[in-house]
């Protein structure tokens, strides 16, 4: 079982040394998953633990003034560092503290006393420390005195195109799934608990069981076809999606995820749903009040039922 570590400071994670992934590793893409592949495989070469470094929030969102969109969640994330098979996660608090360490502190603090490093493995345009005044290049010098190896990826492209987290954020944020599938080894899926919501749903006959994203910044907004995983289930159940700040009734101040499974009659409160996004219908509009909101949600819900290969409203579950 994965262990997380959260403090840049303590004892040392792994006496019997380390082979370190360092990266913000949002959405976990090919790319990354590349990188933890080879990580794990040279931990079992020279026996040590696989270790992943990371930090949150994701450092583009710490300096940033406007939200910044995500592909991921930190429970996600989690989850990929444990599908990945790494022994430890050292997931170090992104804050004005940290950013004023400065490059060489952070080996010497974090990979050296920390970590026992003995490989690290970084992404080459990795910058880190105080003003970003580390690389690849000082952590080769350094570990050519201190005595460990700085290694990284060549870079993993698809159809001759690079893969990268904002190359997979453009794709989601113009609808286009199956082009980001291939890109992040997976298709986009956001998940979360179901939560209580003001039922107007219900009312209008379309119920719909909700997520709140808190703090997460989306990537997409809009109509979506959808299918859904219940609990630790597969995403196979058909349903409608609506991700934003519903303009037209009870507006919120923060996107919302309501999700209106086909055919479905159950209880969803207080369980875990994942959400597989598979086509974007439209944006999100604001209409004239409750009868033309009504008209347009029953073309939605027939749209996402002709994509989802639904030849009539009987659903297997």
């Amino acid at each position: 079982m994965m262990k997380l570590f959260r403090d840049a400071a303590g004892p040392c994670l792994a006496p019997g040394g380390s082979v370190i992934a360092v990266g913000a590793f949002d959405g976990l893409h090919r790319g990354h998953q590349a990188l933890l592949s080879r990580v794990r495989e040279r931990a079992r070469v020279i026996e040590c633990a696989p270790v992943v470094v990371s930090f949150e929030p994701l450092p583009r969102a710490f300096f940033s003034s406007e939200p910044v969109a995500r592909l991921s969640s930190i429970r996600e994330k989690l989850r990929g560092f444990a599908a990945a098979e790494m022994d430890r996660t050292l997931l170090l608090r992104f804050n004005k503290a940290l950013t004023a360490m400065s490059a060489e502190d952070f080996v010497h603090q974090v990979l050296i006393a920390r970590l026992a490093v003995r490989e690290v493995w970084v992404g080459a345009d990795f910058r880190f420390g105080q003003k970003r005044g580390g690389d690849l290049a000082l952590l080769e010098r350094m570990g050519e005195q201190l005595g460990f190896a700085a290694r990284t990826m060549p870079l993993v492209t698809l159809e001759g195109e690079r893969v990268s987290a904002s190359r997979i954020r453009s794709l989601l944020a113009n609808g286009d799934f199956a082009q980001a599938e291939p890109l992040l080894g997976r298709a986009f899926v956001i998940d979360g608990k179901v939560e209580y919501g003001n039922q107007l749903g219900r009312t209008l006959g379309y119920p719909t069981a909700n997520i709140h994203l808190s703090q997460r910044v989306s990537p997409v907004h809009g109509i979506f076809a959808v299918r859904v995983g219940l609990g630790e289930g597969e995403c196979s159940w058909p349903g409608v999606a609506s991700l934003g700040v519903r303009p037209t009734v009870n507006q919120v101040s923060e996107p919302l995820l309501e999700v209106h499974l086909f055919d479905f009659d159950g209880d969803l409160y207080g369980q875990r749903m994942a959400v597989e996004f598979v086509a974007k219908l439209r944006d999100e509009q604001k209409f004239d009040g409750l009868e033309p909101l009504k008209t347009q949600m029953a073309i939605d819900s027939r749209m996402a039922r002709e994509l989802l290969g639904m030849n009539s409203r009987l659903v297997e579950a």
